[in-house]
């Protein structure tokens, strides 16, 4: 299915073992270990539309590690923003370590080695997305994942709250629904990101030129002439920087505009304003040049068929 909803198992439910493969299924390849795995108990429930996941989590102390094992065996490059509900933990990665309790929040990297320690009876609510569906650079980023974020105030407060309640109500929630409040929710926690590391990305003009490169592309996304020289020419560098600011980030200009293209098709074929267009025609208005080819890597991204996106929105 398009958009993939499943409730929130019982507590009593999952047994270390199942838990264990629930965690690895639900989420990316992980190192789950529990000093008590003979009583232990958790759940573990939530949905997907399209690339963005969201997942409540329950359970009793346990840890779970992306090892570089793991990473080497299956990349699987996703960002995870995290909400404590109830409880505590430690998150680990990239040299940081960061206590978290209830209302904090924290970000980290599936493409990198982390750890997450939980108490007992701790709550979670998790969003997980590909890293180009986020507008701050990885250079940025990289500098505050595993670090305590603020629940409380401003956006801060209501990125947690947003989260939460989006978590505790997808069983609930239609497809086309469910697709719109992951969105919001992956604005806010943006909207989030730039306010509390706004200083740090203000300061580097590497990353401030991606970021105006990124506005561009989105602005520009439904024209079929968009490629790298028509953007480096727009910013006044060479292609060669641009590509090497795309290389550092660990992806290309080309896989970012096909991936934005992506997304817009996506969210046009759960609209119901768009529902007279033809999938082809979404197509052609969101730059893909060919209708066939559109279908192929259509699937190839979401494991799903445009049509088969249409008929979940009806």
């Amino acid at each position: 299915m398009a958009v993939d909803l499943f409730p929130v198992t019982d507590r009593a439910a999952l047994d270390f073992d199942h838990y264990r493969a629930a965690v690895c299924r639900s989420v990316v390849a992980l190192d789950v270990c529990s000093d008590r795995p003979e009583v232990f108990r958790g759940s573990l429930g939530g949905g997907t539309a399209g690339d963005i996941h969201v997942l409540a989590i329950q359970a009793d102390a346990h840890s779970v590690s992306r090892t570089p094992a793991l990473i080497a065996r299956t990349r699987q490059p996703y960002l995870k923003f995290t909400v404590v509900e109830s409880g505590s933990g430690i998150v680990v990665q990239d040299g940081r370590e960061s206590a978290l309790r209830r209302g904090d929040m924290a970000i980290y990297d599936t493409d990198r080695p982390y750890s997450l320690l939980l108490d007992d009876d701790t709550r979670l609510a998790v969003v997980m997305f590909p890293h180009d569906l986020l507008d701050v650079p990885p250079e940025a980023l990289a500098r505050v994942t595993a670090t305590r974020l603020d629940g409380g105030t401003g956006v801060g407060a209501l990125t947690k709250t947003c989260v939460l309640s989006i978590a505790q109500q997808v069983p609930g929630l239609g497809g086309r629904v469910a697709r719109h409040l992951f969105n919001g929710a992956l604005e806010l926690i943006g909207a989030m990101l730039e306010s509390s590391v706004g200083a740090v990305i203000a300061e580097d003009a590497r990353v401030a030129l991606t970021r105006r490169i990124l506005d561009y592309i989105d602005e520009h996304l439904s024209s079929p002439k968009l490629n790298p020289a028509q953007i480096a020419k727009a910013h006044f560098i060479s292609v060669r920087h641009l590509h090497g600011l795309f290389s550092a980030q660990g992806t290309t200009v080309s896989t970012v505009i096909r991936t934005r293209r992506l997304e817009r098709c996506y969210d046009a074929l759960m609209s119901p304003r768009e529902a007279g267009r033809s999938v082809s025609a979404i197509a052609l208005r969101h730059g893909f040049v060919e209708a066939a080819h559109f279908s192929r890597v259509f699937r190839a991204h979401f494991g799903v068929s445009p049509s088969t996106v249409r008929l979940s929105a009806q």
